[in-house]
């Protein structure tokens, strides 16, 4: 028989939950007027997406285009979807990213919140960006067997990945080919923006680290950009808000000095990873990476296949 537990266990407890303040009650603070905590402005408008959208709000969000801040949409759940409903019932226009109809079996598509508008709303399709260009090597790519990601950041080093797989790769891309993986890039990016209302591909056009912190973290020259086409097509004359901040930089990528070179950068190179302000040596991350994935060989193998073409042009 298991010994009895202790009548008066010693339990940890936050400071914050002592003053009754949970994970869940900080949550619908911070959503405040999503959940009905706080008034929303009369018809806010709505830019519902991955965590992109947040970003995409503040530079909207004016004087003349009043928007409420709503949660990413991979993390409502069904108690949130009446929240949802309502504001974009009582908003005077929508921004939103391509989602399939259904999502996490929630009516989140696109199609599905642009149905709740009012006639008199305006509804804007905005594109999901992501750019390879100045990351050639770095990945994203989730294995539904696999339910943890790589250690100290969800994106993968091709060359780390493909090592552990016996098939090393290059260190390095000489100009022409940091070129070509970004024009793929675009060409990925103009065909998810074809039937969309506003573009971002030809923001590249001359691409610095400043407009991309990682593959799919954009930073605020596209910020601007975009916010400036969402308020045009919404028939605003207004200009985008300059937040005085960098936006979406929880996580910054490496920058290396032969991509720098391919591009005629003046900006320095820099061999760690900043991750929630905290300087990571790349070389740290790349051993972390390079254990989990021996440890994974099941993500090995799906990752492998799913980036087959491209190792079939690195290693030629």
């Amino acid at each position: 028989m298991s010994p009895s537990p202790p009548q008066n266990p010693t339990v940890a407890v936050s400071p914050m939950s002592m003053l009754g303040v949970t994970a869940d009650t900080g949550r619908r603070e911070h959503y405040g007027e999503f959940y009905g905590l706080r008034e929303a402005p009369e018809g806010a408008g709505v830019i519902v997406g991955n965590c992109q959208a947040e970003s995409l709000r503040i530079v909207v969000d004016g004087p003349a285009t009043p928007t409420v801040r709503v949660p990413p949409v991979h993390e409502l759940t069904a108690h949130d979807v009446p929240h949802l409903q309502r504001l974009i019932a009582r908003a005077s226009f929508l921004a939103v990213q391509p989602i399939r109809d259904d999502y996490h079996d929630l009516p989140l598509g696109t199609r599905q919140l642009v149905g709740l508008l009012r006639p008199t709303a305006r509804a804007v399709t905005v594109p999901i960006v992501r750019y390879t260009g100045l990351y050639p090597f770095q990945w994203v790519i989730r294995v539904p067997e696999v339910t943890t990601m790589p250690p100290f950041v969800d994106y993968l080093d091709v060359r780390e990945l493909a090592l552990a797989a016996g098939l090393p790769l290059p260190a390095q891309l000489d100009p022409a080919g940091v070129r070509a993986v970004a024009e793929d890039s675009l060409a990925e990016l103009r065909r998810r923006e074809g039937d969309l209302d506003v573009a971002a591909s030809d923001l590249f056009a001359q691409p610095t680290f400043d407009h991309m912190r990682t593959v799919n973290h954009p930073g605020n020259p596209i910020w601007l950009g975009l916010g400036a086409r969402v308020l045009e097509a919404l028939g605003s004359s207004a200009a985008p808000t300059d937040p005085g901040r960098p936006i979406l930089n929880g996580v910054q990528a490496p920058r290396e000095a032969w991509v720098a070179d391919a591009w005629d950068l003046d900006e320095e190179p820099r061999d760690d990873w900043s991750i929630d302000g905290a300087r990571v040596p790349s070389a740290e991350v790349r051993a972390a990476q390079g254990a989990w994935y021996r440890d994974n060989p099941v993500y090995i193998e799906r990752a492998i296949a799913r980036l087959a073409p491209l190792l079939a042009r690195w290693r030629a």
